[in-house]
C-alpha cells in the first residue's frame, strides 16, 4: 500500500514537472517570437527610411533581420500590415494631438488646441523613433498597390484631427464672442496644412530652424489672423 502511494506520488511529480517544462517552453517560445517580431519592425523602419517603402521588399527586411521570409509572413499578412504595425509602435504627431484633445469642451479650448499641437511638435523633435516613422510615413511612402491601407489610416487620423480642431476653434470663437474671418472648417484645414508643412520642412533640414519654437510662433500668428485672442 505504501509502495503504491509512493509510486503514485512519483508519477504525479513527473507529470507536474512535464507541465511546468511545457509551460516554460511555451513562454520562452512566445518571448522569442516577440523578439523576432520587434527585430523585423526595427529593421523595416530603418530600411524604409533609407530606401523608401516601395523599394523595400519583405525579403530585404527578413535578410536584414537575419530571419526567414516565412518568419515575416508568420507575423505579418503583407507589407501594409507590417507598415501599420511599425506605425502602431509610436504615436505620430497628429495622433498625439488627438490624444491631448480628448476632452470635448475644455474651459479654454484655444489654449487646449495650442498645447496639444505643441506636445506633438515636442514629441517629434525629441523622440528619434517618432521622427523616423513620421518621416517614412510622410516622405518615403507611395500609396500604391497593397499600401492603400496605409493611406486609409492616414486619412482617418487627418479627418479626426480636422474635426477636433474645427470644434475647438468654433468653441473659442463663441467664448470670445467673435465671428471667425473664415468658416471654422476652413480654419482647421489651414492650421493642419501649416503644422504638417512645418514638420515636413523641418524633417528635410532640421538644422534650419527650431521646430517647437518656430511652430509656436507661426501657430500664434495664424490664430491671431483668425481674429482670436490667445488664452493663457
Amino acid at each position: 500500500m505504501e509502495f503504491t502511494y509512493i509510486y503514485e506520488c512519483i508519477l504525479e511529480d513527473r507529470v507536474i514537472t512535464r507541465i511546468l517544462k511545457g509551460s516554460q517552453l511555451a513562454r520562452r517560445t512566445k518571448e522569442e517570437a516577440l523578439v523576432t517580431r520587434n527585430r523585423l519592425l526595427d529593421e523595416a523602419e530603418l530600411l524604409f527610411l533609407a530606401k523608401g517603402v516601395s523599394h523595400t521588399s519583405l525579403q530585404d527586411i527578413a535578410r536584414q533581420a537575419s530571419a526567414t521570409r516565412g518568419a515575416v509572413y508568420w507575423h505579418f499578412k503583407d507589407k501594409a500590415d507590417l507598415f501599420n504595425a511599425m506605425m502602431d509602435r509610436v504615436t505620430l504627431p497628429l495622433e498625439a494631438t488627438l490624444e491631448f484633445l480628448a476632452h470635448d469642451e475644455p474651459a479654454k479650448p484655444l489654449a487646449h488646441i495650442c498645447n496639444g499641437i505643441k506636445q506633438a511638435l515636442l514629441r517629434i523633435a525629441s523622440d528619434p523613433q517618432t521622427r523616423r516613422v513620421f518621416e517614412v510615413a510622410t516622405l518615403k511612402v507611395e500609396y500604391i498597390d497593397e499600401l492603400h491601407a496605409i493611406r486609409s489610416r492616414r486619412l482617418r487620423v487627418r479627418d479626426s484631427f480636422l474635426l477636433k480642431i474645427e470644434r475647438g476653434l468654433s468653441s473659442s470663437a463663441r467664448h470670445q464672442s467673435i465671428t471667425l474671418c473664415v468658416p471654422a472648417a476652413t480654419a482647421a484645414q489651414g492650421l493642419h496644412a501649416l503644422i504638417e508643412g512645418l514638420i515636413r520642412n523641418w524633417l528635410l533640414d532640421n538644422a534650419a530652424f527650431t521646430l517647437v519654437e518656430v511652430g509656436e510662433q507661426v501657430m500664434k500668428a495664424y490664430i491671431a489672423g483668425l481674429g482670436l485672442k490667445p488664452e493663457d
